[in-house]
């Protein structure tokens, strides 16, 4: 892996600035819904499986997202693709928290994610290209701001779900974020994201095998974080005591290591082989999951999900990386392929987790996270280049 210049630098200006508070404001629609989902789970008496099923609708969305993406960014630009994006997912946010009824609510969640999942994607590849060869560090910058956005969404759930306002008055903090971006950086854009058009001369080389195994290490790596979002908070309450109000708050300390591992990850991908990084990452959330699921003591608990975050905020860049990489020169190819393989991953995983708690018990069910851990570090060990 070749260093970046010492020359490159990374310049914070207001297009940069404006996509990381876009990224911030989607931060608060998917965490906040994920450690909503508990709560929702206990109005709406439902079984895991079928609050799992909103984990799908939001897969599903991400699935059709990663469809009419490069469509939509022909068509239109990635600006207005971003803020067609920013209005769907505030939909459907609005209608989880106007609405109760399970159809409503899933719909919900579908409309956020499908619509999320394309503000995020298209002001990513609006950044990458503003930054040029600082684009990775302004990509990781980014998501760490995303993720310290989500803590505080989080920890503003719990404590909003323990008073008279409910639950449901935290999740308008999505539309409230979003529209303070528009009366205040509506105007700014990177200057440079025209979409280049798909060549129509000699059709392209199929993908190696190495490309579609990288696509499944993401898939497991997506599941595996989104088997977190959705169902530490259950498995803490559940282990520990606490109220679903108060477990709440153990999603927090997820995302914080979530957070701190990111921040850390440009400095160490710059020092560190991706095969040997990743590796090491996968391990540490191995450790961070068994503290968790083999406690009972709140404090312990708190610890092993720092830990789980810590390793996991490495898992998504580098499994999105090694695509890359592996689509040779179709980058392209790769960032279709990415959404449609994440949105794969959040329907299988938490679902799946969801019917093994139904029929298990949800700390039985957590045996799954060490299973994707196990499936990502093969696939990474089986698809690292040869020295």
């Amino acid at each position: 892996m070749s260093a970046i210049s010492e020359s490159t630098r990374l310049t914070r200006d207001r297009p940069t600035w404006l996509i990381y508070l876009i990224l911030g404001t989607f931060a608060t629609f998917i965490y906040g819904l994920s450690a909503a989902l508990p709560l929702l789970r206990l109005q709406q008496r439902t079984s895991g499986t079928v609050a799992g099923l909103h984990g799908t609708a939001m897969a599903v969305g991400t699935i059709l997202a990663g469809l009419s993406l490069p469509l939509l960014t022909r068509r239109y630009s990635r600006r207005v693709t971003t803020w067609i994006g920013l209005a769907g997912m505030n939909a459907g946010v609005l209608l989880v928290v106007l609405f109760s009824a399970l159809p409503l609510t899933l719909l919900g969640y579908g409309v956020a994610g499908g619509f999320g999942s394309i503000a995020l994607y298209s002001a990513m590849a609006a950044l990458s290209e503003h930054h040029g060869a600082a684009g990775s560090a302004a990509l990781s910058e980014a998501n760490a701001v995303g993720v310290v956005v989500g803590v505080a969404a989080t920890f503003l759930l719990s404590a909003i779900a323990q008073t008279a306002l409910g639950w449901r008055a935290a999740l308008l903090l999505t539309p409230a974020l979003t529209a303070l971006l528009v009366l205040t950086m509506g105007r700014v854009w990177p200057p440079a994201t025209t979409v280049a058009a798909s060549p129509t001369g000699e059709r392209p080389a199929p993908p190696g095998w190495r490309f579609h195994l990288a696509g499944g290490v993401l898939c497991c790596c997506v599941a595996l974080e989104f088997s977190f979002n959705l169902w530490a908070a259950e498995l803490f309450a559940s282990r520990t005591g606490l109220s679903a109000a108060a477990a709440a708050t153990g999603l927090t300390a997820f995302l914080a290591g979530l957070a701190a591992g990111r921040f850390a990850g440009a400095y160490l991908a710059l020092r560190l082989a991706p095969a040997r990084l990743f590796l090491g990452a996968l391990a540490i959330t191995a450790m961070g999951w068994l503290l968790f699921w083999s406690s009972t003591w709140p404090a312990l608990s708190y610890a092993g999900l720092a830990l789980s975050g810590l390793g996991a905020s490495l898992h998504f860049p580098l499994a999105l990386a090694a695509l890359i990489t592996h689509a040779g020169d179709r980058p392209d190819r790769a960032g279709a392929a990415a959404p449609i393989w994440a949105g794969s991953a959040m329907a299988i995983g938490p679902l799946a987790l969801g019917a093994l708690a139904d029929g298990f018990g949800t700390w039985n069910a957590f045996l799954l996270v060490p299973v994707l851990i196990g499936l990502a570090a093969g696939g990474v060990l089986i698809a690292r280049p040869r020295a």
